[in-house]
Order: structure tokens, then C-alpha cells, then sequence
């Protein structure tokens, strides 16, 4: 089994990335850095899987697609997509720069359309296949000081239902995570308690059990919120 994660290097990437490794998919990653991805390709080495790590803004389009590529390369078969990276640039939408708005829709929608293009492509033809969308509880509710992040979220979760309706037919499935406030480097120096916050462990363990479901069945939206925070 073949897997794709975006901005895989770092908290919810990182621990979806590991998760499947761990259960024996071969992995194509991407991150900005490419220390980090040398870092992280050394710590999956210990599951004996192929890892293809490459190192791409999605941010830049061109970027976008030379990862794409790259990975059909290696992979003919695509398993799963996870379109994990994203950014949160805080600010008043009325009051925010406009290179805000664009840099977060280039990330957070941009860069998931272009890859649930090209590989949701592959799928259809193979006849299977998985995508699962990192949402945001901001895709169903505005977040205050989050106006542009609220509205890409939002737009990404369009997406999901878009590719869920035209992708269905073609026995491929398409689903939206949406977590709360979840504990990543986001959240570096806040004093809440740990313990106050989703772990992106959570997710991942979300993940591949809905990946484990039977094959009729098609989960098309999860929501995991902090119990108390």
C-alpha cells in the first residue's frame, strides 16, 4: 500500500506518517525543509518501508506538481492521499493584509485541489483509492481573529464533498477530518495543559481505522473536539 502526506515532518503530518508506516505503507512525504525531511526519513527508516521524502512549498505551485511527479515515478499505484499541510495566519479579515488571504488559500485549498486532481485521477482509474482532507472545526464555524484561515478551511471542506460526490462512483473515498485545537507546534510556549488538547495521535489513530472500515462504506466527515479546553 502506497500513501502520500503533505507537510509530514511535524505534528499532525508527522504522526499519520508514522501510523502508517508502522502498519507497513510505503510513504511519500513532502515538508518545506529539507533537514527536517532528512531527519524524518532516518526515524521511518526503523519500519522497513520505502520512503520517498521530497522536498516542496505548497505554496508553489510549481512545486505542487514537480512533488506529484516525482511521487508517480516511484509509485504507479496511488492507496491514499492525506492533504495534511496547511498554515494559520491570525488577523481580522477586514483589517489583514491581502498577501494573508493569499498565502493560506494557496496552501490550505490551492495545493489540495491540484493533488486531489492528480491523484484523484489515478484512483478513478485504478478503482480505488482514499483522500482524506485535514479540516478544521474553522471550516464549519468562524474561529474569532481567524477570518482568512476560516475561509480556506471552509473552501477545503467543499473540496471534500465535491470529490466524495464525483469519486463515489468510481469505488474511490473521500473524507474530512475536522479537529479542534490540537497540540502542534502552533501552540508552542501556551500554558494550558497538555492534557486540554486533541493529540495529533488522535488522529492519526482516527485515520486508519476509518481506513479499515469495509469497503462499502464511505466515512465522510469526522470532528474531533477537546473534551474540556
Amino acid at each position: 500500500m502506497n500513501a502520500i502526506i503533505t507537510g509530514a515532518t511535524k505534528g499532525i503530518g508527522k504522526a499519520i506518517s508514522l501510523k502508517l508506516a508502522q502498519q507497513g505503507y510505503n510513504l511519500a512525504v513532502c515538508a518545506r525543509t529539507e533537514k527536517d525531511l532528512e531527519v524524518f526519513k532516518n526515524e521511518l527508516a526503523q519500519y522497513n518501508v520505502k520512503i520517498i521524502a521530497i522536498k516542496a512549498d505548497m505554496g508553489n505551485k510549481e512545486e505542487v506538481y514537480n512533488f506529484c511527479d516525482e511521487v508517480k515515478k516511484s509509485y504507479p499505484k496511488i492507496d491514499v492521499l492525506v492533504n495534511n499541510a496547511g498554515i494559520f495566519i491570525p488577523g481580522s479579515l477586514l483589517d489583514e493584509e491581502d498577501k494573508n488571504f493569499e498565502y493560506q488559500s494557496m496552501i490550505n485549498i490551492n495545493a489540495p485541489y491540484y493533488l486531489s486532481k492528480y491523484f484523484g485521477k489515478m484512483m478513478r482509474n485504478q478503482q480505488s483509492g482514499h483522500i482524506f482532507n485535514i479540516c478544521s472545526i474553522a471550516s464549519t464555524q468562524t474561529i474569532d481573529n481567524a477570518g482568512s484561515y476560516s475561509v480556506t478551511k471552509a473552501a477545503i471542506l467543499s473540496l471534500n464533498n465535491v470529490l466524495r460526490k464525483e469519486l463515489s462512483a468510481y469505488n474511490v473515498k473521500v473524507t474530512a477530518i475536522l479537529p479542534g485545537s490540537t497540540l502542534t507546534t502552533s501552540w508552542a510556549g501556551t500554558t494550558i495543559s497538555p492534557d486540554k488538547f486533541v493529540q495529533p495521535e488522535d488522529i492519526a489513530n482516527s485515520l486508519y481505522s476509518i481506513l479499515n472500515l469495509s469497503s462499502g462504506v464511505n466515512v465522510d466527515e469526522i470532528v474531533l473536539k477537546p473534551l474540556n479546553f
